[in-house]
């Protein structure tokens, strides 16, 4: 339904749809990722040339540039992920956890549980101990 609805709103007025979709986060950090993911691709270029040219010079910069780039398109990715909308968004795993201990086990253990409790009836009701 919101596909139809996107559609709709390109078809209609394709200036204002394509403006509104430039604001839209998940580009921005789509954009973050990828600028990491060059980063990083440099910074590992340096470490590699350092490393075959035993310069320190080469190996110290490149081994930085690659921890940032890492952790840049690390937090890009979970601000993209907590604006991705729908029930298959990836999830940071902190929420994960704090969800799981408020809300009660997650869905598997509950059908193993289940599970567990129906196996329990039927030896109650066989007689078995």
């Amino acid at each position: 339904m919101l596909d139809q609805i996107e559609k709709a709103l390109y078809a209609e007025d394709p200036k204002f749809a394509q403006s509104v979709r430039a604001r839209d986060p998940r580009v921005h950090y789509r954009r973050r990722m990828i600028q990491a993911g060059v980063g990083f691709l440099v910074g590992a270029g340096l470490l590699v040339a350092g490393i075959i040219t035993k310069h320190v010079w080469l190996d110290a910069p490149g081994g930085l540039i690659v921890l940032v780039c890492a952790m840049w398109a690390l937090t890009s990715w979970r601000h993209m992920a907590a604006t991705t909308a729908g029930p298959h968004a990836p999830v940071p795993l902190r929420s994960r956890r704090r969800r799981n201990r408020r809300g009660g086990p997650p869905a598997a253990n509950q059908a193993f549980m289940e599970r567990l409790e129906e196996r329990w009836r039927r030896r109650q009701e066989r007689g078995d101990t």
